[in-house]
């Protein structure tokens, strides 16, 4: 009755919080805490708001952003990042699920890929638009498979209130038994039951029962009407086979601890995918801006050489003819311009989609340019750090390879369920009784016995013939049971044997084959992740290399030229091969942004594979989880080039 009296009371009666931002269950003292195990945890909806950071870095109608305010407002406000911080939560939830006894559903392991770069950059694709999702190695698909096994018993304790009462009558084909003066016994019932029952990690199961009865009836032959009959009992159940040892019963709440653990490994995993994934867009969108900047420049040079020809055609040294092949190459190289302007636009677009919470369609966001204050630096000499080193903190950096330790042993745990179930069931079970039996004298006359002539009258009860021992009500009752007056003990054992035992036979050798199985998920993620690292040292290197060839060969091309020019001027080369040269110069230029580019994605590659990409950009796994940055935004530079890029550029 109180928990309902609890359950029915308006909020407020219960003192519940006004902030409904924070996910927090009512007050009220010991009758909001009565309440507050009967109502569900609320959760604060979803922020869609961004974060202050991206209105600090405006200017102008433009979003002056470095590499580290990138990765600041990915963490801010990154949705991939959003959805995986609720992934402890659920852990908690399982967590709570097994403490109760009960079987865990298992917690979400997908890790977004994130949003990769679109466009074309000196003839290599950098990516297309959208994300994907990989598996951070699931440790379960769900209940299903952890409901097998021995069954862990109820740890929470559990209250049973029974009441009813009744009237009932029952036709009778002989008044011999209930002396009744017709064929129908009439009994008026009313009951109160009450039991609790708790179970044990150690395979004990405890409940106690009191039980309350009372009852009258039209029979002569009670010496009670009514009466109050009442019992207490105790019963203990003990496995001593199956389900016996508290290694068995806390196996899933060790699995769920864990879990915690692994839901911590795969936010981890999500934060370094979507930075990795955030830096590769920051750096892509230089590389297309600095590809614009290699298209202007050929305009450039089109449109001069345009204005040259027409000059010494108009002077005679030329003929017309080559003015429409300059004004062709100008078409050409604007047309590839607006191309290249149309790539910055999308990768702009799928930038800002990364960094914020609100649409695309945001006033904010859609009529505002980026501007990237940061470029990339490749350095005189590449560092050359021995490989053994880089898998020793692979290994170590990696959140897979603890996440799969982990699975590996809650495998191991959950094999303790199965194992266990292969044996008979075998339960030492006592219980202690206590009655207790409470009435009035029947004031019905007593019928003549047997036998008797007909006529013989009803005799009254004599009040001498009836124990006093039993008269009164449920207080007579009550002291009957505290004194122990009517005791029943009672002891046994209980032996279930399945034959065959096929069921847990087969439980057992799955599990077993999973196990073995995950053993070499492991061996073959220790072995790919050194095969990450090496591939990654070797492809940094590549580009290393490729950049300095691109360096020198646009450097030579840019000669080439300037020499070509000279021959033209004299008369020596003509004006296709000016324009012919040019367009070297131009891919050449390409060539040295993409293999910049490269290296700038070898980089953050190696720097995920050794698990360092987040201490490399000083990112602090407590501000990720809370989604608030402490650094404050950089300062937006000084403006000093024509297209708006600051002195960092």
């Amino acid at each position: 009755m109180v928990c309902v009296a609890a359950l029915l009371a308006p909020p407020g009666f219960a003192g519940q919080g006004t902030d409904s931002r924070a996910p927090q269950l009512p007050n009220g003292g010991w009758f909001g805490g009565l309440r507050r195990t009967y109502e569900a945890r609320t959760v604060a909806p979803p922020n869609y708001h961004d974060s202050s950071r991206l209105d600090q870095l405006v200017r102008a109608g433009k979003i002056y952003l470095s590499l580290d305010d990138a990765i600041a407002l990915a963490l801010e406000n990154n949705l991939d990042i959003e959805v995986a911080r609720y992934g402890q939560r659920v852990a908690e939830a399982d967590l709570l699920r097994a403490q109760a006894g009960g079987f865990i559903q298992g917690i979400p392991t997908t890790v977004q890929s994130g949003p990769t770069s679109s466009g074309v950059l000196a003839g290599n694709v950098l990516g297309t638009t959208g994300g994907g999702q990989t598996s951070g190695g699931g440790l379960f698909s769900g209940i299903n498979i952890q409901a097998i096994g021995t069954t862990i018993p109820p740890l929470d304790p559990l209250i049973s209130i029974t009441t009813q009462t009744g009237h009932y009558t029952s036709p009778q084909t002989s008044t011999f038994l209930t002396a009744t003066s017709t064929n129908a016994l009439v009994q008026t019932f009313t009951s109160a039951n009450f039991s609790i029952q708790q179970g044990f990690l150690t395979g004990t199961t405890v409940s106690y029962g009191f039980n309350n009865g009372f009852a009258s009836e039209n029979s002569p032959n009670d010496d009670f009407t009514p009466w109050t009959q009442a019992n207490m009992n105790i019963t203990v159940t003990q496995q001593l086979l199956r389900g016996f040892r508290p290694s068995v019963n806390t196996r899933l709440i060790h699995v769920a601890r864990n879990n915690m653990r692994v839901s911590d490994l795969v936010f981890k995993l999500q934060v370094m995918t979507t930075v990795s994934a955030v830096i590769n867009l920051y750096w892509d969108l230089v590389a297309l801006y600095d590809q614009v900047k290699v298209k202007r420049l050929a305009v450039d040079l089109a449109e001069k050489l345009y204005s040259d020809n027409k000059k010494q055609v108009a002077i005679g040294t030329l003929a017309s003819i080559e003015i429409i092949r300059a004004e062709a190459e100008v078409a050409r190289t604007q047309q590839e311009l607006t191309t290249a302007d149309t790539q910055v636009l999308e990768q702009e677009t799928i930038l800002k989609n990364a960094l914020s919470r609100a649409d695309v369609d945001d006033p904010l966001l859609a009529q505002a340019s980026i501007v990237p204050t940061d470029s990339i630096r490749v350095p005189e000499v590449q560092p050359v750090t021995p490989v053994q080193d880089l898998y020793a903190a692979a290994l170590q950096n990696r959140p897979e390879v603890e996440e799969s330790e982990i699975q590996l042993t809650n495998l191991k745990l959950n094999s303790r369920g199965t194992k266990d179930a292969l044996l008979p069931s075998l339960d030492l079970f006592a219980q202690l009784r206590n009655n207790a039996l409470a009435g009035q004298i029947n004031s019905l006359p007593i019928p003549p016995p047997p036998g008797s002539p007909p006529g013989t009258p009803f005799t009254p009860r004599d009040p001498a013939s009836v124990d006093r021992f039993f008269l009164g009500g449920w207080g007579t009752a009550l002291s009957q049971l505290f004194h122990r007056n009517f005791p029943d003990y009672t002891v046994g054992f209980q032996l279930n044997i399945p034959l065959r035992n096929r069921s847990a036979q087969s439980d057992a050798i799955r599990d077993e084959l999973t196990q073995r199985q995950q053993e070499i998920n492991d061996r073959k993620l220790h072995k790919q992740v050194k095969v990450d690292v090496q591939n990654a040292v070797i492809a940094l290197r590549q580009a290393f290399t490729a950049y300095q060839t691109a360096v020198k060969s646009r450097a030579l091309t840019d000669q080439t030229l300037q020499g070509e020019r000279k021959k033209f001027a004299m008369g020596a080369s003509t004006i296709l091969n000016v324009i012919q040269v040019q367009r070297d110069l131009s891919a050449a230029q390409l060539v040295e942004v993409a293999a910049l580019n490269a290296y700038s994605r070898s980089q953050t590659q190696l720097e995920l594979a050794t698990g360092e990409i987040l201490s490399d950009h000083h990112v602090i796994m407590d501000e990720a989880m809370k989604g608030t940055v402490s650094r404050p935004a950089n300062q937006i530079p000084v403006l000093d080039r024509p297209n708006g890029r600051g002195s960092g550029s």
